[in-house]
């Protein structure tokens, strides 16, 4: 059963797809790896669930880790799951292979103004729009827990919280306007986002620090031509559903279609085959059927203006 896949086949972390696999933080104690398979399965098929306990106590310490098949399932699961609450607290998650010490480049933003409605999870999914999220925080009071109406988002690069602040300062999020602006340092007076900040993140950027991306990248475009069109094929006409108004099948005079024919181009070559004549060849007519206040030209005896084949798509 799935019992065998949880932590009895994960006693060492070589085992494990470390690329597949994520760390869930600040689990509440009621948390198993039974809830947690169940969870997370939701987003991606689950390979192993392994939550480490305390010998002595047998209770785990608040993580855990989740390997699916493949990387890409494991990206897929974090940005469904982040931030999720489970047993009322916000689920925790990063790639078990990227660096715990992640270099902090100091792009941290206060959102302010927040709707009490607004926890950790849309905090996530609405910054996520311009980079990687790193702890989105909601500032709670410590004994109702509810919103005390602002809070932090951290990026790992100042493009994301530029763009951030650019895209989202002054806008509706849940019928409310907030704030977003760089967040005071701590214990000072400055705030983030100075050049110091941007040229020491730069200069980690260069030394190959920065934290890798976890976006899923989209999916390749189609390489292969669209199929040639058959010979002789007709497009749609788009005059089939309208009612005849000038008595002979066609729905316009030859002053009305003159007037919807873009400069430079010739009359006839914008008529469509009226209802009933599809099988025939654009711009050839049965004999006597002309718009009113047309005569026939010189062309083929009894089929109207044009020559043979003049309309066909070649």
């Amino acid at each position: 059963g799935d019992a065998l896949h949880f932590s009895s086949s994960m006693t060492t972390v070589q085992e494990r797809n470390q690329d597949a696999t994520l760390y869930c933080g600040d689990l509440d104690l009621r948390v198993t790896e039974a809830i947690l398979w169940e969870l997370m399965l939701q987003a991606a098929p689950v390979v192993n669930v392994h939550i480490p306990k305390d010998r002595l106590t047998g209770q785990h310490m608040f993580y855990g880790f989740v390997e699916f098949r493949n990387e890409d399932d494991a990206d897929y699961a974090m940005k469904i799951m982040n931030m999720v609450k489970l047993y009322g607290k916000p689920l925790k998650l990063n790639k078990a292979s990227r660096d715990k010490k992640t270099f902090d480049v100091g792009a941290n933003l206060f959102v302010g103004n927040l709707d009490p409605d607004v926890d950790e999870k849309v905090l996530y999914d609405t910054f996520s729009a311009f980079g990687t999220v790193r702890n989105p925080k909601i500032m709670r009071d410590p004994t109702t827990g509810t919103s005390k109406g602002y809070g932090f988002v951290q990026y790992d690069n100042f493009e994301s919280s530029d763009a951030a602040i650019e895209a989202m300062n002054g806008q509706y999020l849940m019928n409310k306007v907030i704030t977003v602006m760089y967040a005071y340092k701590k214990d000072s007076k400055e705030r983030h986002g100075s050049q110091a900040e941007r040229l020491l993140a730069a200069q980690s950027a260069l030394a190959g620090n920065k934290p890798n991306t976890m976006f899923v990248p989209p999916p390749p475009m189609p390489t292969q031509a669209l199929p040639p069109l058959p010979p002789g094929f007709l497009p749609p006409n788009p005059f089939q559903n309208m009612p005849p108004m000038m008595g002979r099948g066609f729905p316009f005079s030859a002053m009305q279609l003159g007037m919807m024919m873009p400069p430079g181009m010739n009359m006839m070559q914008g008529m469509m085959a009226p209802p009933g004549l599809a099988g025939m060849r654009m711009g050839m007519m049965p004999p006597g059927m002309f718009p009113p206040g047309m005569a026939p030209q010189q062309g083929v005896p009894g089929m109207g203006m044009g020559q043979p084949g003049q309309f066909q798509q070649q």
